[in-house]
């Protein structure tokens, strides 16, 4: 059976993604989370961290994580709880973890933001929202009826257990400028940004209550496709990546929230 070193696999990583040019939320801390032994022998993806993710890959008998959202999100813990069983769990079997968070989000082949522009049938034709200087999103420019790309939003949703949630908009309109920020790209911030660069449209995966509000007034339309939905695409390219360039086997291990 082949295996890799995960001294080789993570570097690769780091080089790919950029890990370390791109800036992020102080918890996300990206790349390698937990060594192991090894060697790797088996990828498993997640989006996140979670205790029923590091079960799921005990029991396809992964030994490296791929990971959207890591370990340590609500920054320095006591070791108890879910998070220290999580911790036995991977030190006892032995398991790595590997989290990429906004460095994922905008690889221009691998991202979340560009595969889910292609999951809707849409092509990218530039970037925005910038966090910190760094572009994060997509943007595709189309003209294709906003019931219609509502509906491929609401498709994808129902395929990670999520229901899409659209803000109003007349029935005979056309999305020609569609913004596309996966994760929690629904913000202030982020509405501001895609009236500034001409869109009509923000593809999403959620945000909060007057994000909605905001779009209405402002002749936007917001779809809410899903947080965990809209994350799931980028850690599978991931682990499909590593898995060819070593020639491992990989999986992915659904955990969906429903948010």
């Amino acid at each position: 059976m082949p295996t890799a070193a995960i001294g080789a696999i993570v570097p690769w990583l780091d080089q790919l993604l950029q890990t370390d040019a791109t800036p992020d939320y102080t918890g996300a801390l990206n790349g390698l989370q937990v060594e192991h032994t090894g060697p790797v022998h088996r990828v498993a993806a997640a989006v996140d961290a979670s205790l029923r993710s590091v079960q799921q890959a005990v029991d396809v008998g992964a030994n490296l994580l791929v990971v959207h959202h890591g370990l340590f999100w609500g920054g320095a813990r006591p070791i108890r709880g879910a998070l220290h069983r999580k911790l036995k769990l991977l030190l006892e079997n032995d398991i790595a973890v590997y989290s990429s968070h906004l460095p994922l989000d905008r690889h221009p082949a691998l991202g979340n933001n560009v595969l889910l522009a292609h999951a809707h049938g849409l092509t990218v034709a530039d970037t925005w929202l910038p966090y910190k200087g760094v572009a994060i999103g997509v943007v595709a420019n189309a003209a294709l009826p906003t019931r219609e790309l509502a509906e491929r939003a609401r498709a994808f949703g129902a395929l990670h257990e999520h229901h899409t949630v659209v803000t109003a908009f007349d029935p005979d309109r056309i999305s020609r400028r569609i913004a596309i920020c996966s994760g929690g790209g629904a913000s202030a911030d982020s509405l501001r940004e895609a009236r500034l660069i001409g869109a009509d449209t923000l593809l999403v995966g959620e945000g909060p209550h007057f994000t909605a509000v905001d779009a209405e007034e402002n002749d936007l339309v917001v779809i809410y496709a899903g947080h965990y939905a809209t994350e799931t695409l980028g850690v599978q390219a991931l682990a499909q990546s590593i898995a060819e360039r070593w020639q491992l086997q990989w999986s992915f291990l659904p955990a969906p929230t429903g948010l």
